[in-house]
Formats: structure tokens, C-alpha cells, sequence
């Protein structure tokens, strides 16, 4: 039973996040390219969606955003190595001296015409990624083997699954028939003007020349990444930084703490990205 419900701590199970109807409650995202066009028109024929991109790029954020367009309600489950199939289609549970079935969040999405949402899907276990595959092809439908039963999948419901194409392995990867089930969407880091934009929406404390500069350092410091840097330097690192300047830390410090420390313990990768950090804002 712990292992049971330390395995529910990764998972959003119980809140499907419901959209909002006012314009003054949407989640703000910038466009990339045409992203909105593809999902719209996946939405519409209930095709279900790939999303893959670097950590930090906006993935999630765009999501939020398309559930609020549509005004689907959604329901994220953040996956990981321990994640089951029972974690998403549910379990039988004791009560008492009851046995009662309990949906999982996958089960809950499907039956209210949801948009669920697997984040990093690469991260479960096969099984969980194998029983996704009924509800991506003609027959739409759910299987609960444990109760004998198929769910029909309500008529507004969307799967939508991402993951990080840079962490890919031979061990880590979707198969090429789980793939093939998915329209894809690819992101990467938004464009230099776009990023701006964005850092200044999330930190509107943040003066025009900070935001430069550290749009700046993000660009530079993502040269990096095929020089020993696992992972680039986000657009969410970047957004950090800057609400560390605003709450007070000196912009070198709060660089450091948000674009250097999270991502490397190599001590000539860190003093390269301080060497880039200190160019553009020592004074």
C-alpha cells in the first residue's frame, strides 16, 4: 500500500484542471510558428497529439493554453519510472470490507471528454504506454482489463503526450508503432523577439535592458549544448533569473543560481557559462 501511494505522489490524479471561460484567465503563450493551426485541427478531427521539445520551451504552457481555447477541461499526469497501468486506468481498492474500483486519472479524462495530458511520456513503464494505443486509432476506446470491461472515449476527448527528444536512448524511447499514432508537434526555444515578449509578461518588474541582456546570456549560453552541456539553457531558466533580480539578487548571483547550478556540476562548463553570464551583465 505505501509503494501504492508513493507511486500516486507523481501523478495529478484528482484535479482536472477546468478551463476558464474569461479572456482576463487565459494562460499567456506566444506563438512560434503555426502550433495553435495543427493542434486546432488535430482537436477537430480528435487526433490525438505529440508534443516534443527541449525542457523549458513551452510545451506545457502551450498546452494550457490550447485547453483554455478549446474550453476542454484538463487533467496532467507528470510520468515517471514506477508509473503503471494501474496508475492510469485505476485499481480495485479495499474499503472496509468492501472491494470498490477506482479510476484512474487516464479513466476520469476519458469518460468526461477531457484533454489528457501524459507529460513525458518516455518516462513510464511500456505497459503504461501500450494501453494508451486503443484510444489512438479508430476505435477510441479504453480497455479496463481488470474489470473486463471497455470504456467508450467521451466525443471531446484528446490524449496529448510530450517528451524531451534530446533524452532519447535505446532504452528511452516510444516505440516507432506508438509514434505513428500521434500528429507531432515540434518545439524548440522561441525565437529572440518572442522570447523577450515572454520574459517580460512573466517578470513585468524586469526593466527592457535586463530582459536583453538576458536574452542574450540564454543564446550564448546554448551554444554550449553540443560542448558538454546535457541540457540547453531554457526559455523557464531564463524567466527564473530574472524573478530573482526582481526580488532583489544581484543579476550575476541570480544568473548563477538559475542558469548554472541546476544544470551542471562540471566545473569548466560552469565557469564557461559565468564567463558568458559576467560579460553581459558584470558591470
Amino acid at each position: 500500500m505505501k509503494g501504492f501511494l508513493n507511486r500516486l505522489r507523481g501523478v495529478e490524479r484528482d484535479i482536472i484542471q477546468q478551463p476558464v471561460d474569461d479572456a482576463a484567465g487565459a494562460p499567456y503563450y506566444e506563438a512560434q510558428k503555426n502550433e495553435v493551426e495543427i493542434f486546432e485541427a488535430a482537436y477537430k478531427k480528435r487526433l490525438p497529439v505529440m508534443l516534443k521539445g527541449p525542457t523549458g520551451c513551452g510545451k506545457t504552457r502551450f498546452l494550457e493554453y490550447m485547453a483554455w481555447r478549446l474550453k476542454r477541461p484538463l487533467v496532467t499526469v507528470s510520468c515517471h519510472e514506477d508509473l503503471t497501468s494501474s496508475d492510469l486506468v485505476g485499481r480495485f481498492l479495499l474499503e472496509g470490507e468492501a472491494t470498490v474500483w477506482q479510476d484512474g486519472p487516464l479513466t476520469r479524462a476519458v469518460k468526461a471528454g477531457a484533454i489528457c495530458y501524459l507529460d513525458e511520456i518516455v518516462e513510464a513503464r511500456t505497459d503504461s504506454t501500450v494501453i494508451i494505443h486503443p484510444l489512438t486509432d479508430h476505435r477510441r476506446q479504453l480497455p479496463l482489463e481488470k474489470k473486463g470491461q471497455e470504456i467508450e472515449a467521451h466525443e471531446d476527448f484528446m490524449l496529448v503526450i510530450s517528451y524531451n527528444p534530446g533524452y532519447q536512448t535505446v532504452l528511452k524511447d516510444l516505440k516507432p508503432s506508438t509514434k505513428q499514432r500521434f500528429i507531432g508537434i515540434n518545439f524548440d526555444y522561441p525565437r529572440e523577439e518572442i522570447e523577450r515578449k515572454i520574459i517580460q509578461n512573466e517578470v513585468p518588474e524586469l526593466d527592457t535592458t535586463q530582459v536583453e541582456k538576458l536574452v542574450a546570456t540564454g543564446r550564448r549560453a546554448r551554444t554550449l549544448k553540443d560542448h558538454g552541456l546535457e541540457e540547453a539553457t531554457s526559455t523557464r531558466a531564463l524567466v527564473y533569473a530574472g524573478n530573482m533580480m526582481v526580488a532583489g539578487i544581484e543579476p550575476v548571483e541570480a544568473c548563477k543560481a538559475a542558469l548554472v547550478n541546476p544544470v551542471t556540476d562540471d566545473p569548466e562548463l560552469a565557469e564557461a557559462l559565468m564567463e558568458i553570464i559576467k560579460a553581459h551583465f558584470a558591470v
